[in-house]
């Protein structure tokens, strides 16, 4: 979906491969099976992994979650439409230290997205396992947009507000959000901002822009508390980045429609240099690593608020294609 698009769809919210990475690849193990989300009205937004390579799957358009255990090559519904709440799904984080299944849950009632039983905008906490609901937390202020998780060695859950611009952070067993840091940066009216979430071993949390052009660095404290905030300079211009995942010392991201990469981003001091793997996708929106495979997750959302939904056009299927890791 173009950026033009989205923040149409959001508006009544808001009223509130180079040759260098081919030779990297090239000798890795074999492509493994593609994953495809069933039907043409969930377009999944997120994904994510457990540690046996479980994927997890949010659905935007129906507010439920699907999973696909090892060896599937389709989903099945894991959690159901509306269960504790859960309304438009778009982040989602599988934790296996505590057991939890992450889901960032949003109204997009206004846009014409209904999810029965659907609540406020909230981070849902579901078990990881049997899909059982163990938590909602409700996100601070208006307006207000759940976009990404991400939880440190510590057990402290960290997400992107879109709107607020903001970075909230849920410590474990508490029951609010604090906000962990924000920058005026980062809050445009009318425009989803912050996206993805990564924490690297360097002890920092960094973080991408999506109606925009941005990547950003915020060191975690020894007491927790958020350092001095970095906006580091990109080989190259983003175009709606999103999916934003650590790879080992660097990170991996995909940047939406017209672009349709998936990027490696090695970061050197304040700079960042971007390389794309593979590009040719339609619409991605979220990515995981699974063993020595990248699962892409190709699902564009103009078919469901662009264009192509007000013409009625069916969308492709919804598909987590794999690409090979680079080696690291």
């Amino acid at each position: 979906m173009r950026l033009s698009q989205f923040c149409r769809a959001l508006a009544p919210l808001a009223i509130a491969g180079s040759c260098s990475i081919a030779a990297i690849i090239a000798g890795t193990a074999a492509r493994a099976a593609d994953v495809v989300v069933p039907g043409s009205t969930d377009f999944p937004e997120s994904m994510s992994a457990s540690s046996d390579g479980t994927l997890y799957f949010s659905s935007f358009g129906n507010g439920r979650v699907w999973r696909a255990k090892p060896g599937e090559t389709q989903a099945s519904e894991f959690i159901q439409s509306g269960s504790n709440g859960l309304a438009s799904a778009l982040g989602v984080l599988a934790d296996d230290k505590s057991n939890t299944l992450y889901v960032c849950s949003d109204d997009f009632s206004a846009a014409g997205i209904k999810i029965p039983g659907g609540t406020a905008t909230s981070l849902k906490l579901f078990d990881l396992k049997t899909g059982e609901a163990k938590d909602s937390i409700a996100m601070p202020g208006q307006p207000t947009l759940c976009n990404d998780i991400v939880v440190a060695s510590d057990g402290t859950a960290y997400v992107t507000d879109s709107f607020s611009g903001q970075i909230l952070r849920l410590k474990p067993g508490a029951k609010e959000f604090e906000v962990w840091t924000q920058d005026p940066r980062w809050k445009v009216e009318g425009k989803a901002q912050l996206d993805g979430l990564a924490i690297l071993p360097d002890g920092a949390i960094y973080t991408n822009i999506f109606e925009g052009d941005g990547l950003y660095r915020i060191p975690i404290g020894a007491n927790g508390s958020a350092g001095k905030i970095a906006k580091l300079q990109t080989s190259r211009a983003l175009y709606h980045s999103d999916g934003l995942r650590a790879f080992g010392g660097k990170l991996l991201m995909v940047e939406g429609e017209t672009k349709g990469n998936l990027d490696l981003i090695t970061i050197d001091g304040d700079n960042a240099k971007i390389e794309t793997i593979k590009d040719g996708f339609d619409g991605p929106v979220s990515l995981v690593q699974v063993s020595d495979q990248i699962y892409v997750l190709d699902a564009p959302l103009r078919y469901l608020l662009g264009p192509e939904a007000q013409a009625k056009k069916a969308p492709p299927p919804f598909k987590a294609s794999t690409v090979p890791a680079p080696k690291q």
